[in-house]
């Protein structure tokens, strides 16, 4: 057997859910993607069965898993769907992701917002550390020492008149007033984020990093997108189980 091709250990099936695309891949221990990650276009509207139903399609591509892992946009607790400002929050308020997906494959589901999913894929364990993402709207995530933060949802705060982060540097910002002016308000955002956050670290993920094109404070780094998906692998690192065993205990006590 090829150790490479068949890799030891529990192998995970990583969903980055995304405003723009959903994205799926099989991790090793590791947190190697063994291949390409598969990807759909996100439906619009994004009802949650139908979202779930193109999920699951994108499973018949890839290898076995053993369990799995989600990264999805918007706040989440107790694997349930509070918001999701870029997929419709009525449509999503209070949907089981990760029990659905469990159900419809038979495994095991862990689930964060995504971009503190990205942040794990990337962060060092060391001191404050602020990911955020740039894509369909703008994703926030703190870690102290490694370790997930309280998930605040940044990107729907008012930065700039009645705009929220999602409004002022999401991708339709980019698409309406150009490059140039996006990448004035990218570098007017990180101040402000460093202002509140007092972070060591801040990385700068998702598909629209790409367009940053000036020269970033100390401290302050671009990171792969796949980092959406292999980020994936830490929801299962036994460091965060509190994380989790807490959300079943108190949603075994809500039931």
């Amino acid at each position: 057997m090829n150790e490479e091709a068949h890799p030891a250990g529990p192998l995970t099936l990583a969903f980055d859910i995304g405003g723009t695309r959903l994205k799926a891949s099989v991790l090793a221990v590791t947190g190697r993607m063994i291949e390409d990650p598969d990807r759909i276009d996100t439906p619009h509207p994004s009802k949650p069965g139908v979202v779930v139903d193109m999920l699951v399609d994108l499973v018949k591509a890839l290898g076995r898993f053993d369990r799995i892992s989600i990264g999805f946009p918007g706040v989440v607790r107790r694997g349930r769907v509070l918001t999701a400002p870029n997929l419709g929050t009525d449509d999503w308020h209070g949907f089981a992701l990760a029990d659905a997906l469990s159900q419809k494959l038979g495994k095991p589901a862990r689930m964060l917002n995504d971009a503190t999913v990205q942040g794990l894929g990337v962060i060092t364990g060391r001191g404050l550390e602020c990911v955020i993402t740039l894509g369909t709207g703008m994703g926030f995530a703190l870690f102290d020492r490694g370790y997930p933060a309280p998930h605040l949802e940044l990107s729907q705060h008012p930065v700039h008149d009645d705009l929220t982060y999602d409004h002022w540097i999401g991708n339709a910002a980019l698409q309406k007033v150009g490059a140039k002016t996006w990448n004035k308000r990218v570098r007017k955002a990180i101040g402000h984020i460093e202002t509140l956050t007092n972070y060591d670290t801040l990385a700068i993920g998702g598909g629209n990093a790409k367009q940053i094109n000036f020269d970033l404070p100390r401290h302050v780094r671009t990171v792969s997108n796949d980092a959406g998906i292999t980020g994936g692998i830490r929801l299962w690192d036994p460091l965060l189980d509190p994380l989790f065993v807490a959300d079943d205990a108190m949603a075994l006590r809500d039931a």
